[in-house]
């Protein structure tokens, strides 16, 4: 929209007098009157002028009128063309890159964690609700698994994934199991399948037992047999995506009503919606901004989304970003998200080192 939004625009004054509008309704969150912007000094026009200006602003549909005030506010059209066009970014400050590289790093040696702390560190550094999903497509690769009997016909399952992560799962049988055959049945499946995925584990245990029956005891078939559902909870990811600081949107009065509180946070807590939204942005190169109705849902209509992507490998892509209301410092956030994503990267690149 930006190199033909612009063009409609009557001129460079107008396009001036938008910018300005906009920040001012950004920073102070009240509808902006003729009069506020013939006091900033930038702009050297008359009231009279600047109300022209506003009028045909406000026919292009960058600024409305509320019904409770004379001034003028951006609407999500205005915001995209002041996004794509007229911002000029800035450059984080040094303070919150280290207090971003500072966190990440404290969590370089727990993958588990370190994803969830993302969303909380973007929450905390801009103020807004903070998400990151996990890598899309990430996969569950089995480095060695044990057995370990336990009481009552259990079977403790010790599962190494992906070179760090350890998993437990505890198994329920029919019978005991002798020490021997458990070792020899996490032999067989150390042997076999070490470096394979674990959903193809599952898939080619029942193929390859078929085919093994006849050299096998029914103690180390039953074991096996058992231990596939063991893989599949493994390789399921344990949170598809994390949001944090929902409740700092409370301090926006656009979104401070109960309500709509209620209803923004009923939306953020359906998985699928969420996931749906995020997954926008999956393919995207660098940040994405939705506005409004950009996002495709009615009830994010008042609400800004600014993402990232980022990547583990070429096959793993997940996606961080935050979420507020339409009048957030696109400036300075935009910029956060970005050097976040990439940040991410590098702590996950020396997590597999």
């Amino acid at each position: 929209m930006s190199t033909e939004s612009v063009s409609k625009l009557p001129n460079e004054r107008a396009q001036h007098l938008l910018k300005v509008l906009i920040q001012r309704f950004i920073q102070d969150g009240q509808p902006v009157g003729s009069r506020t912007l013939a006091r900033n000094p930038g702009i050297e026009l008359s009231p009279a002028t600047i109300r022209n200006v506003m009028s045909d602003l406000e026919e292009m549909g960058l600024i409305a009128a509320p019904h409770t005030s004379a001034g003028r506010v951006p609407t999500a059209q205005g915001y995209r063309l002041f996004v794509d066009s007229l911002i000029r970014y800035k450059t984080p400050k040094q303070a919150d890159i280290d207090r971003l590289k500072t966190q990440l790093v404290g969590q370089a040696d727990n993958p588990g964690s370190l994803l969830d702390s993302v969303s909380g560190m973007l929450s905390d550094v801009t103020s807004l609700a903070g998400v990151v999903t996990v890598p899309k497509g990430q996969r569950a690769v089995l480095r060695q698994i044990e057995f370990l009997s336990l009481s009552e016909n259990r079977v403790l399952a010790i599962l190494v994934i992906n070179d760090r992560e350890v998993q437990n799962r505890v198994l329920h049988t029919e019978k005991p199991y002798t020490r021997d055959e458990l070792q020899r049945a996490a032999n067989y499946i150390n042997t076999n399948y070490v470096g394979v995925d674990l959903e193809q584990i599952r898939k080619r245990l029942i193929e390859d037992l078929e085919e093994t029956r006849d050299t096998m005891n029914q103690a180390m078939l039953d074991i096996i047999s058992v231990a596939q559902s063991a893989m599949k909870d493994a390789a399921e990811p344990k949170e598809e995506f994390v949001l944090s600081g929902e409740t700092k949107l409370m301090d926006f009065a656009e979104m401070s009503d109960v309500e709509t509180l209620r209803r923004l946070f009923d939306t953020f807590s359906r998985k699928r919606f969420m996931l749906s939204l995020l997954d926008k942005s999956i393919d995207a190169d660098g940040v994405q901004v939705f506005i409004g109705n950009e996002s495709g849902y009615k009830i994010l209509d008042d609400c800004s989304i600014v993402t990232a992507p980022y990547h583990l490998d070429d096959d793993h892509v997940g996606v961080l970003g935050v979420i507020g209301p339409t009048r957030m410092a696109y400036d300075r956030v935009v910029p956060i998200v970005d050097i976040t994503a990439r940040l991410l990267e590098s702590a996950l690149k020396s997590q597999g080192k």
